[in-house]
């Protein structure tokens, strides 16, 4: 049965992301929603014979610790986590090994030789989706022989569910990630995996966000101290998706920047754009909720300082932000795509070589570098969403920049004068509002999507910055070329 609205409910997101995972409940009601983070963990990849791997395992038991410390009376959880990696099942529904990161070197030279012995048109024609060597389905053929001992795939969230659960399935959102679903059917591709020599068997029927995926097995209860009636519901498992999901919009007419370890920039569309100008801009066309296409490309993110502040020890960030905020901005630019920043490893040395390489002045102290950073970010977030408009024809009025990027004053700033377009900043936790509102909505607590960003946006701290002149962005983007 489900909750009153007035009453209202609470859900529990589980939120993987490429560097850190969160358990966070949410209390839902009529014109209320409260988060409570009740568990944060960190998501560290560990090297293996020269592999990188996830270590899902870990993964799993922060998962179980954190429904341990939700408050009683659950009604429902969900899970999305990054795009891409997964778990290889064997025919005794056991996995066969941790999963490979995307950033391990597996892939390299798999992408160009698949496009081309495939060909570009055939592959984008059936999944719309940027070319990435990460893709799932580059991956797929980086495995070799030992992929004939596999009967199932399961994306990251679809394994968690599983072990949850007992139940296989793959959620479309994240199967829109993979490279073999088609895009126009919303169905795996057939024809493509055939093509490919790739087991079509591998992959598990596709379910809808907001569907039921099953109720937790009874050593997760004990475990746990869950309700044995608890609902483990799909959400839009993407994260990106489900933090699209949670755009604060009042109109169709914006942009999004979901902001983290990658930047997705785009639009919201209700269909595929696949035409030769989308195909040669690389943008991809992912699902979201109820049938909507994340119109968007991927740009490095805040990777790029991430790695830098790993490299310098960590040190104090807001106050590194606050030096550079005070470096004169557009000198020293980097292209934050080029595939030489996508490794772990010494970033600041590497921004620094393609600064100088690119006949840019070289940054030579940490401000200076996050500056460089910071500027090139808000460059690449212009052009990118300039595309997406002109391609898809969709007209944009308002950027909503939201995730962990939202909190960081002078990257919002700096994408505002840079985008010559007010930035709505925030929510912070957009991925996990969006995940909890999908079960909400699934649950008959709320009613659409308008109704979720309605909430989101009564309830949720936003900032907003206004544009302060583009000419001098104008120049850079020239320079940069």
């Amino acid at each position: 049965m489900n909750p009153s609205p007035s009453d209202g409910a609470t859900f529990a997101a589980v939120d993987l992301g490429a560097s850190s995972g969160r358990v966070i409940t949410a209390r839902i009601g009529a014109g209320t929603l409260d988060l409570t983070e009740v568990r944060r963990f960190p998501n560290r990849p560990v090297r293996v014979n020269g592999t990188l791997h996830w270590d899902v395992l870990g993964l799993y038991g922060n998962v179980l610790d954190g429904l341990r410390a939700a408050p009683p009376g659950l009604v429902s959880a969900g899970i999305d986590s990054w795009a891409v990696d997964y778990g290889l099942l064997g025919a005794d529904g056991e996995l066969l090994g941790n999963p490979v990161h995307y950033r391990d070197a597996r892939t390299d030279g798999i992408m160009d030789r698949v496009r081309g012995e495939v060909g570009d048109d055939v592959l984008y024609g059936v999944s719309g989706l940027q070319f990435l060597p990460f893709n799932t389905v580059f991956q797929l053929l980086a495995e070799g022989p030992g992929l004939e001992r596999a009967r199932t795939l399961l994306l990251i969230p679809d394994l968690l569910a599983y072990w949850l659960t007992g139940e296989i399935g793959a959620e479309r959102t994240n199967a829109s990630t993979t490279g073999l679903l088609d895009v126009r059917a919303g169905t795996w591709s057939r024809p493509l995996l055939d093509r490919l020599c790739l087991p079509g068997a591998l992959l598990p029927a596709l379910r809808e966000p907001g569907e039921p995926i099953g109720r937790p097995r009874p050593d997760v209860v004990k475990e746990t101290g869950v309700p044995a009636g608890l609902a483990v519901t799909a959400v839009a498992s993407h994260d990106t998706a489900s933090a699209v999901a949670a755009v604060p919009a009042t109109t169709d007419r914006f942009g999004y920047i979901s902001c983290g370890t990658w930047s997705l920039v785009g639009v919201e569309l209700p269909e595929p754009v696949l035409g030769e100008e989308s195909l040669k801009a690389n943008f991809t066309n992912e699902g979201g909720i109820d049938g909507t296409v994340r119109y968007l490309r991927n740009v490095m993110g805040l990777w790029l300082l991430q790695e830098s502040m790993r490299a310098w020890g960590s040190p104090d960030l807001p106050a590194l932000l606050a030096e550079a905020g005070r470096v004169p901005g557009l000198r020293a630019l980097i292209d934050p795509d080029d595939p030489e920043f996508l490794p772990p490893g010494d970033m600041p040395a590497r921004i620094a070589a393609h600064c100088v390489r690119r006949g840019f002045p070289e940054p030579r102290t940490r401000a200076e570098i996050v500056r460089c950073v910071l500027d090139s970010l808000a460059l690449a977030h212009r052009r990118t969403l300039r595309e997406a408009v002109r391609l898809s024809g969709r007209e944009v009025e308002v950027v909503h920049l939201v995730g962990g990027g939202s909190r960081n004053e002078l990257l919002c700033r700096l994408t505002a004068d840079a985008c010559g377009l007010p930035v709505v900043a925030g929510p912070v936790e957009a991925t996990a509002l969006g995940n909890v509102l999908v079960q909400a909505r699934a649950h008959g607590v709320v009613d659409g999507l308008a109704e979720m960003r309605d909430l989101v946006a009564r309830t949720q701290p936003l900032r907003r910055y206004e544009p302060a002149g583009t000419a001098a962005w104008d120049d850079a983007a020239a320079r940069l070329g």
